[in-house]
């Protein structure tokens, strides 16, 4: 679709009047839930909405699997997997008061090794570093330390991916460093997952700079991610995602499925993020689905992500299907009870919607958006990334907790787009994101809440 002027209407009326009324349609939409998408007016009638904006653009440009992202998620190992749970639970205990001068036993030997297994993983490409703080909880006191590792983004603009597992673990006592404590599950499978997670993705070059962050001290109280979120807080770090993976090696038999959980699922960054998760998941490996949750967390319970969520940044809780409290902080949590079949899946879902995030155009800032004078018709404005092949728009609902089919705009033709058809009676959602003509698909802008009583406000 051209853009038309007021001029070139004035040299087409005649021409146009001749001619019966047409409709344009609207983008393709997401290959697995092929849904009608509403037409435009005629364009007599387009000539009195827009003054020549573009109006309900078709584009073939939409998210789709990538070639590229299907040979990461492929070379996702179990053999890796199984041996990074092992020599996990090989140290005895994780306690974070447990003993630090051992080569082979307590938190102090976890972290060492955590630490050079980054190092070797990421092949030189990740920059891995201590994050040091201290722990004073019950009358115990010991210094503690977060382990970064850090794959930094291409561009200039880039945001920042988190994911993230807490490797410190206990017995029935919170404070018991000495009592065998195996933690294969939790959570020696989700540092798994950072570990295999970094393998594979240090291998590529990303946009957005991702951090694998292993912390510690979260059985007394999330203190170590409390430790870095307000760090990263204080010194403005543009986190547009963090994932927290905290039991996630499932047991046979289970659901094959994996729990998300999200505060404010209808209204927070946090839903923006689990919406983006769900969506992305669904894409790469759709026979293991994501079944997410409008909570912080299952009741009574927390997870790091909930440091996140305090300072305001988009976190989300991954957990396996359905918990076994006869495993929790005892001694038959061990390796062999977790079914690496579907630890294997978790990490293929994570190494999906991580790489293609980061992989992607920068996110968009908010669009601005007007009211037009037909009912249901709106301008959105917003500028153009010209390394973004086309946009993703959602007008969501807002009582949808997921996406529903979007709009497609060509990068050509988007930054004054006018959207018609949509119900006047309804509040909506709108937000946008970029793709690249892979089909990379960015996180996707702060949403705009638009709709009878509402004048373009935000969230």
């Amino acid at each position: 679709m051209q853009r038309i002027t007021w001029t070139g209407w004035l040299f087409l009326l005649p021409y146009v009047l001749l001619l019966p009324a047409c409709s344009l349609m609207a983008g393709p939409q997401r290959p697995i839930l092929p849904t009608p998408i509403p037409t435009a007016p005629p364009l007599a009638q387009t000539l009195s909405l827009t003054g020549g904006m573009v109006v309900d653009p078709v584009s073939d440009v939409v998210p789709t699997v990538d070639p590229a992202i299907v040979r990461l998620v492929e070379a996702v190992s179990q053999q890796q997997l199984i041996a990074y749970v092992q020599t996990l639970e090989s140290f005895g205990t994780r306690n974070s008061f447990s003993q630090t001068d051992s080569e082979t036993r307590g938190i102090g030997a976890a972290r060492r090794w955590i630490f050079a297994e980054f190092e070797r993983v990421g092949n030189g490409r990740l920059r891995v570093t201590y994050d040091d703080f201290n722990l004073s909880f019950a009358g115990f006191f010991a210094p503690q330390s977060n382990v970064v590792a850090t794959l930094p983004g291409t561009h200039p603009e880039a945001g920042v991916i988190i994911v993230m597992a807490h490797y410190d673990n206990r017995s029935a006592e919170v404070a018991d460093g000495f009592t065998r404590a195996p933690g294969a599950n939790d959570n020696a499978s989700g540092v798994a997952l950072l570990l295999e997670s970094a393998r594979i993705l240090s291998a590529g070059t990303w946009n957005q700079t991702i951090i694998f962050l292993a912390v510690a001290a979260e059985e007394q109280g999330t203190f170590g991610s409390r430790h870095f979120a307000q760090n990263a807080y204080l010194s403005n770090m543009p986190v547009w995602a963090a994932l927290n993976y905290d039991g996630v090696g499932g047991r046979a038999g289970i659901p094959q499925y994996l729990r998300l959980f999200a505060p404010d699922l209808y209204g927070s960054p946090s839903g923006e993020l689990a919406r983006y998760y769900e969506y992305v998941a669904g894409l790469y490996v759709p026979t293991f689905p994501v079944v997410v949750f409008n909570a912080l967390d299952r009741e009574g319970r927390w997870g790091d992500q909930r440091e996140f969520v305090n300072v305001g940044m988009p976190a989300v809780r991954l957990i396996e299907s359905e918990e076994d409290p006869a495993l929790l902080n005892s001694a038959l949590d061990t390796w062999t009870r977790i079914d690496y079949g579907y630890l294997q899946k978790v990490v293929q879902l994570n190494v999906a919607v991580v790489a293609s995030m980061a992989g992607a155009p920068v996110r968009p800032p908010r669009p601005v958006i007007s009211d037009m004078s037909e009912p249901g018709a709106y301008l959105l404005s917003w500028p153009v990334d010209i390394n973004a092949a086309g946009y993703a728009v959602s007008f969501r609902p807002l009582n949808e907790g997921s996406y529903p089919p979007f709009r497609f705009v060509k990068g050509l033709m988007a930054g004054n787009v006018a959207f018609t058809n949509l119900d006047p009676n309804m509040g909506y959602a709108v937000s946008l994101a970029a793709l690249d003509s892979n089909g990379r698909m960015s996180a996707f802008s702060r949403e705009v809440i638009i709709g009878p009583g509402q004048s373009a406000s935000l969230p």
